[in-house]
């Protein structure tokens, strides 16, 4: 099965996230996202305004996140970040994976000083891996607009993929212990 999706609306690229049947993991390697469902909240953030309603995570947490978490699912995630941390990540941060992993999803970060090389056994491009069986590479332009989700079918980037996706879980760390180094900045606007 191969496919391009060119929306992150598709409904058959969503259609992923509500057919798998026990894990979905997501590699995440950019500093900044630019994505049409969080583009108001992110001016806010920066404007230091209080969080408020959040439309595109309260639906992927009550249209994702729960119902997997429901039916016993696993939905996890890696974000290898920059220090000193951009606004995005404090922002994705504090009004997103604060919400998403009370809800179940299950975060986890890699942090990367300013002065150390990016983690050996990771590439910086992202995927989706949906029961380790079924990959979705995620194609953004360098200032972080999506492009497109291409399933991939070859077998071989597929167990690169679960080879990428143990590695990055076993550098990481859960995002609660990697955010009480960082509240403070999470609210406080930086650059």
């Amino acid at each position: 099965m191969s496919a391009v999706f060119t929306s992150l609306d598709d409904p058959e690229f969503n259609r992923l996230f509500r057919d798998f049947r026990y894990t979905v993991f997501r590699l995440e390697a950019l500093q900044h996202y630019q994505v049409s469902y969080e583009k108001d909240e992110f001016t806010r953030f920066r404007a230091g305004e209080a969080r408020g309603e959040f439309p595109g995570i309260e639906s992927w947490i009550s249209e994702t996140v729960a119902p997997a978490r429901r039916a016993g699912k696993h939905m996890h995630r890696v974000h290898v970040v920059r220090e000193p941390l951009s606004d995005y990540v404090r922002f994705e941060c504090a009004w997103a994976y604060e919400h998403t992993v009370a809800a179940g999803e299950d975060v986890r970060i890699i942090a990367v000083g300013p002065d150390s090389p990016w983690p050996d056994d990771l590439p910086r491009s992202e995927f989706w891996l949906f029961d380790s069986s079924l990959l979705v590479n995620m194609d953004y332009a360098e200032d972080g607009t999506f492009r497109a989700a291409e399933i991939i079918d070859d077998a071989t980037a597929v167990v690169r993929a679960n080879r990428w996706r143990d590695a990055a879980v076993r550098l990481a760390v859960p995002y609660r212990r990697f955010a009480d180094r960082y509240d403070p900045l999470f609210t406080t606007k930086t650059s």
